[in-house]
């Protein structure tokens, strides 16, 4: 059982399309309330806050619930639809997928944290983002940290990231790289004075912890 912290209330508007996708999978598991807190370790009115929109579900909520339901993170932040198969190409269905800057699909991951997808849709088994961090912002609270299933690849492009890994802190300034294991507890957060950007590819986020990692 994951043990998550429980988030502050919040008001955000743009999360109320993210509380219906969370709770359409809940109904769809036909898994109660109770029971699906039991399994991540919050409280069953955390969770309805959070269906209701009237909680926004820390980083460590939202994987872990994600997790459990059996979704992708892709597809309670953006509505995308998982397909079995890589795409191919067809008469109806290039190959080629061009995605226009103005067009990307983005989320308020945390405060300060912007995610914005790179692809055009759903790829099934990894993510491609570009990040933003406001300075002083996180991915989780300090004093905190989450993990999951895969690995990560993290390339910046301005500003400074701070990744802390295992308990190590790896500041990253623009051109610098890095590759871990996501089932490593982790943090990411801009210690710096301006925005920080970075090109971020997470390959089997929704894989399995091994029981050595969840103890």
């Amino acid at each position: 059982m994951a043990l998550v912290p429980e988030p502050e209330p919040s008001t955000v508007d743009v999360w109320s399309d993210v509380s219906d996708r969370l709770r359409q999978a809940r109904v769809s598991k036909d898994m109660t309330l109770r029971a699906l807190a039991a399994r991540i370790g919050v409280s069953p009115s955390l969770i309805s806050q959070v269906e209701t929109g009237k909680v926004k579900p820390s980083v460590n909520t939202l994987y872990a619930l994600a997790v459990e339901l059996d979704v992708s993170v892709d597809e309670v932040l953006f509505g995308g639809v998982m397909s079995a198969q890589s795409p191919t190409a067809t008469a109806d269905s290039p190959a080629v997928c061009v995605q226009r800057a103005g067009g990307r699909a983005s989320v308020e991951l945390a405060p300060g944290v912007l995610w914005e997808r790179l692809t055009g849709a759903s790829e099934p088994g990894f993510d491609f983002l570009h990040l933003v961090y406001t300075p002083g912002s996180a991915s989780v609270p300090e004093g905190t940290s989450h993990r999951h299933g895969g690995r990560e690849w993290g390339y910046v492009m301005s500003g400074t990231i701070a990744v802390e890994v295992a308990g190590v802190t790896h500041m990253l300034d623009a051109g610098d790289s890095i590759a871990f294991s996501s089932s490593d507890v982790h943090r990411l957060f801009n210690p710096g004075s301006v925005d920080a950007r970075a090109i971020w590819f997470i390959l089997g986020r929704n894989d399995e912890l091994t029981p050595r990692d969840t103890t």
